[in-house]
């Protein structure tokens, strides 16, 4: 591997990322800002919950399917051009989002939304690693890496607050002035270094991206109606994952074989970028299945609203700031596998902690995990994205970001959907088990429904017996999807405890 080439911006490296922090900031923002949203939404349009959710994934896949040509699409434009024209086309979809009168318009706005922001962050990350020297690339990376993870966090708080206090269209107006703002910040500030220049007469490879395209589309399909669908017991759920599982092994066949391919597969030779990637798929998918399970649980299981459940989750908030200074002050100073390691177990210990929670919970029962998952967020996912580069040379930055964010990109779909999956399959174990103190067998069961077709006794003995037994069932239903809920969060959190000895495949280099 050769030495990493240096070069030094003319501007003020801090004032030069000022723009690519703040576009890389409202792009992942936009991921989870409109969950909460969605029912609004929903009514709007009068759609279903189901066809509700493509306003969601149609973001996810386009955003996945532009990430690969990322270092095409900057060899052609130029990398700040294509940066500049990735946030105007992200800011004026943003605008046709807020002003869709009807779902088909709304999915074709959310798809051009994800074209333009799906080449933000690889191209931001870039940017962030070369401009700044070797001793404080650690804490302009911790900087960057924050603004990443405390997007999804906050994105649902705000999209509570402002579709409770405005209304849902004014969650994508934000992001005009926003984006106008970075748009004019980047051209005005950005540099492009030497050896990133414009090229001509490149080839696309338009096999790799038709593969691309049908995998991400398919598996996504999949992943959205899976579940409705009772999975592989569904013949069109086979097929589907069948096709996308084919088209993904086409794609990165002719990733290898292609000599104008999308991504240059041979950079997972490198054994940091090779481990550094897999620990930031798997911590990815844990953040984001954690913030799709815990607001669910929150205002189904405890009642509460949609802005207040998006108020308890902001409490990672302060974990993420204890995170950032302390990676920031000490990311040059000791070993980065500690910081990841120590994130990793202490997102585990959250898990668990979540998984011992209940219907009578103090609220510090919900404080506490979320503030430790937050530093553990923070301590895992911001240093291990400079871990993952270490090794590598200037050169291969842009297409090491676009492979890792695609990556990443498809690790949160998968993450969302299967922690969907586990409490509603898990809720229906502990339902079959429950379900068989049910009888008058059962003295506690007999007893019961006594106490409570007493309390119906203004009823006629039949109707009273039979609200005693829906109240009773109810109940047990309930239990049964807590129960769900609760090995749901465990399973996530052990998760995070496999993946920490991966971190010892990872080199670093001495400090001096």
């Amino acid at each position: 591997m050769s030495d990493i080439q240096e070069w030094k911006p003319s501007i003020n490296p801090w004032i030069m990322i000022i723009p690519v922090i703040l576009a890389a900031f409202i792009c992942i923002l936009d991921t989870t800002i409109g969950n909460v949203a969605l029912p609004h939404m929903a009514g709007a349009f009068s759609a279903s919950r189901d066809e509700s959710m493509w306003i969601l994934t149609s973001y996810l896949v386009a955003a996945g399917i532009i990430m690969p040509a990322v270092d095409w699409l900057s060899k052609i434009f130029g990398r700040k051009n294509y940066f500049v024209i990735s946030i105007l086309l992200f800011t004026i979809s943003s605008m046709l989002c807020g002003l869709s009168q009807n779902i088909e318009f709304m999915i074709f706005a959310r798809i051009l939304q994800g074209l333009g922001g799906g080449g933000l962050v690889p191209v931001a990350n870039a940017i962030v690693w070369e401009s700044f020297s070797k001793e404080e690339r650690g804490a302009a990376l911790s900087i960057f890496g924050m603004g990443v993870v405390i997007a999804p966090i906050i994105g649902p708080v705000m999209g509570g607050w402002i579709t409770d206090n405005w209304t849902w269209p004014w969650i994508f107006f934000i992001n005009v002035p926003l984006g106008c703002l970075a748009a004019f910040l980047a051209h005005k500030l950005i540099e492009d270094p030497p050896y990133i220049k414009r090229e001509k007469n490149l080839k696309i490879d338009y096999v790799g991206f038709i593969f691309l395209t049908l995998w991400l589309v398919t598996f996504q399909i999949v992943l959205d109606k899976g579940n409705d669908a009772d999975w592989f017991n569904s013949a069109w759920v086979c097929w589907t994952f069948g096709i996308s599982m084919l088209s993904c092994i086409a794609f990165f066949y002719s990733q290898f074989k292609n000599k104008d391919s999308l991504i240059d597969l041979r950079i997972f030779k490198d054994r940091n970028f090779t481990a550094g990637v897999t620990v930031q798929v798997i911590a990815q998918a844990i953040l984001y299945s954690s913030l799709a399970i815990l607001p669910q649980f929150l205002q189904n299981m405890l009642g509460y609203t949609a802005y207040l459940s998006g108020l308890t989750i902001m409490t990672r908030g302060m974990g993420s700031v204890v995170a950032l200074i302390t990676t920031a002050k000490l990311s040059n100073k000791i070993d980065n596998r500690l910081f990841v390691g120590a994130g990793l177990l202490l997102i585990g210990i959250s898990g668990v902690m979540f998984g011992n929670l209940n219907q009578q919970i103090a609220p510090d029962s919900i404080l506490i995990p979320n503030v430790l998952l937050g530093i553990g967020v923070g301590w895992a996912l911001v240093p291990i994205m400079s871990l993952t580069v270490m090794t590598l040379n200037n050169e291969q930055m842009t297409n090491a970001s676009a492979i890792q964010n695609l990556l990443k990109n498809v690790a949160g779909a998968i993450g969302t959907s299967l922690v969907s999956t586990l409490v509603t399959r898990y809720s229906q174990v502990h339902q079959y088990m429950l379900v068989g103190n049910l009888t008058p067998l059962n003295p506690n069961y007999t007893a019961r429904i006594q106490e409570l077709t007493a309390k119906f006794s203004y009823l006629p003995q039949q109707a009273a017996e039979q609200m005693a037994n829906g109240l009773l069932y109810r109940e047990l239903v309930n239990q049964s999807t807590l129960f769900g809920y609760i090995d749901a969060f465990r399973v996530f959190g052990i998760l995070a405890f496999f993946v920490i000895p991966l971190l010892l495949m990872i080199k670093v280099k001495k400090k001096v």
